[in-house]
């Protein structure tokens, strides 16, 4: 991968593995970066088939993973305490922001966070 970092949402990341092809030139272009809660959130459905975890866990082979450090915790908090956003989205964000790479989401109350990088996708 070539060009610039992204953060993927797990809402994002569903929309591809579900047949959206529009992200494939989004993701072919950017370092794609995943949450540790987006991969919790992808490998933990009950009802998954082997075929589908099989197609999560490569996709999530092309990603580097971000872990909850104490500064994501940290920002994490601040914006929970500040948006009221649910805890595995607050992660989410805060790992974006740490990271400073922008969060590519369907989900637009993290547009509220100005001080956020954030990519609204349109799901077509």
């Amino acid at each position: 991968m070539s060009g610039n970092n992204l953060l993927p949402d797990t809402n994002v990341i569903l929309y591809f593995l579900k047949g959206d092809r529009t992200l494939l030139t989004i993701f072919e272009e950017n370092n794609l970066f995943v949450s540790v809660i987006t991969e919790i959130e992808l490998l933990s459905y009950s009802e998954l088939t082997k075929n589908e975890l099989v197609e999560i866990k490569l996709f999530l082979e092309q990603c580097s993973s971000i872990n909850l450090s104490d500064s994501i915790k940290l920002k994490a908090i601040e914006v929970r305490k500040e948006f009221g956003f649910k805890i595995p989205d607050a992660i989410i964000l805060a790992s974006s922001m740490i990271m400073n790479s922008p969060l590519l989401t369907a989900d637009r109350d993290f547009k509220a966070v100005e001080s956020a990088d954030v990519i609204l996708y349109e799901h077509p």
